[in-house]
């Protein structure tokens, strides 16, 4: 079991599994708890802290796994609730934790509280756990939208209509219900009375609406909203009430468990509310997968996140991809007058693709993130380099975004492709069959296989650079900016570490110190453009 520390989370490496398209034990094409299980020694060696499992419940999959019938049982496809224990005991056994998905705005239509409260009258206490309203004549009951795009409304067969801020098979949870709120406690001892270290909370600023009579207009859905906790739907004031009921749970075990919280509201001082000791412990800040790539943008958001993370008395935890965007090997490939925000936040097709210049801005923005105080979550296959995958044949695509846009956009699927593990073979060692999305032509170049002992390859980048971290204190928050050869981005911590990015067209001389480690090879002194370096400085003394 890994070594007992009371706040963990604030400076651990955690890896991402999508289990459907991480390993596939038994051939039938799907990833399973027993293909993970089968690959711990592949996540040991990388050198991380804990696993993100993401959803393995039973689903219909109109959501990717994230539409769940049972919170306390596991997707048969996926393999059994024995199988969970055996991932736990063998992650424990080398050191590494494990969170789970908890997914605590919605439920699967086929769910059986849904089910009876569509066989039950308006009015029911069945229909009282979700949120059920009468409709404004033939229209729905406001003008509230999906995120996979329409209206947040559907109707059912006696008039009345059930809110989804996802896709119509997710209906929305009535969180001011006491009896939902006792449900979720539940779910969270089930899996902490296994062995559980913590959670991912999906949505985590979704769960408190205002559902006063009538409903408030909200037209607009944006990750930009400006949130002041009075918004309808986002990030409410009565929420962290909510989470202060998850913490005295957590707080049953010992070690307590944490969790961390899913929220795109803009970064700011309401973020690190969900943080707080009192309630979930951490949250994801997702404004360095927001940049775009250059100098000055990185040091801003980096320098804001820092400041006010410090203010809270709270450490970042960074992200660079996960299973919802597009991988940051493909995001940091666009041109520089390229608008990404529309192919960030939609999933679509993004124009003027540079693979390799994105290859070698992933590997510099991976190095100044892990350069970084505080924690970092990893999504599977990016120590391979691994692109989005954006030719996907459309007969193959599952995702919500593409059906709810009319076939326009094509949705996530790019970067939930299953991984590739060995050169060659049906599915590249992912299985002994197929895989349930196809991986294209030349994806067994970056296989484990291909990669293993390679100097210079990403897999191993990734391991020497999570080897190294672990020499100095992520702890510690102070940083310092040091100016120097036009477009070099340099930071010193004080523990010495030094991480200098080259965001200029050419190559620039490295400053004095002991070089570490570097994304690209460094020649006479210079780190090449579009790469980074760590060095060792003095340690300072402020």
């Amino acid at each position: 079991m890994a070594r007992p520390d009371p706040r963990w989370w604030d400076t651990a490496v955690v890896y991402q599994v999508y289990p459907r398209s991480f390993a596939d034990s038994d051939g039938d094409g799907v990833g399973d708890l027993a293909g993970v299980t089968s690959r711990l020694d592949h996540l040991a060696g990388l050198g991380i802290d804990a696993i993100w499992l993401s959803p393995f419940y039973p689903s219909p999959l109109a959501d990717g796994g994230y539409d769940i019938v049972d919170h306390r049982a596991v997707d048969p496809r996926l393999g059994t609730l024995d199988d969970v224990d055996d991932l736990i005991a063998a992650a424990h056994r080398r050191g590494i934790r494990l969170i789970v998905d908890i997914v605590p705005n919605h439920t699967s239509d086929q769910h059986p509280w849904f089910r009876e409260a569509l066989a039950s009258p308006a009015g029911s206490s069945a229909r009282d756990r979700y949120i059920f309203r009468d409709g404004r004549g033939e229209e729905p009951p406001s003008d509230w939208r999906s995120h996979f795009g329409g209206s947040a409304w559907e109707r059912v067969g006696d008039g009345q209509w059930y809110c989804h801020l996802f896709a119509r098979e997710q209906p929305d949870l009535d969180w001011s219900n006491p009896e939902v709120r006792e449900h979720f406690h539940g779910v969270i001892r089930f899996w902490a009375d296994r062995g559980v270290d913590g959670f991912r909370v999906d949505a985590a600023h979704t769960l408190a609406k205002d559902l006063t009579e009538p409903l408030r207009s909200q037209p607009r859905l944006s990750r930009a909203l400006p949130l002041d906790g009075t918004d309808p739907l986002y990030d409410r004031d009565e929420v962290h009430s909510i989470f202060e009921g998850w913490r005295a749970v957590f707080d049953e075990y010992d070690p307590p468990r944490m969790a961390v919280a899913e929220t795109w509201s803009p970064r700011n001082e309401r973020s690190y509310l969900y943080a707080r000791p009192t309630e979930l412990g951490q949250v994801f800040d997702f404004s360095l997968l927001k940049a775009r790539w250059g100098l000055e943008e990185f040091r801003r958001v980096i320098e804001d996140s820092l400041s006010g993370h410090r203010a809270a008395g709270l450490l970042p935890t960074w992200v660079l991809s996960n299973h919802d965007v597009p991988r940051h090997a493909s995001r940091l490939a666009l041109d520089p007058d390229a608008d990404p925000d529309a192919w960030l936040l939609s999933g679509g097709t993004a124009p003027r693709i540079d693979p390799e210049r994105g290859a070698r801005r992933a590997r510099a923005a991976t190095l100044l993130m892990l350069a970084l105080p505080g924690s970092a979550y990893l999504y599977q296959g990016e120590e391979l380099g691994l692109p989005k995958v954006a030719d996907l044949p459309t007969a193959v695509l599952q995702d919500p975004v593409w059906f709810r846009s009319g076939g326009t956009v094509k949705g996530r699927d790019g970067c939930r492709v299953p991984l590739p593990w060995t050169r060659t073979g049906p599915s590249l060692g992912f299985g002994t069959g197929g895989s349930w999305l196809p991986q294209p032509p030349g994806f067994g170049r970056l296989s484990v296989a291909a990669q293993e002992g390679v100097s210079g390859s990403s897999l191993t980048l990734y391991r020497e650079a999570l080897r190294l971290r672990r020499r100095f204190d992520a702890a510690d928050p102070r940083i310092e900016w040091h100016d120097g050869e036009p477009g070099m981005l340099r930071l010193v911590r004080a523990d010495g570490l030094c991480c200098v990015v080259n965001f200029a067209s050419e190559p620039r001389p490295l400053p004095p110190g002991e070089l570490l480690l570097a994304s690209a090879p460094v020649e006479a002194g210079h780190l090449p453009s579009e790469s980074a370096a760590w060095l060792l400085r003095q340690r300072s003394t402020a």
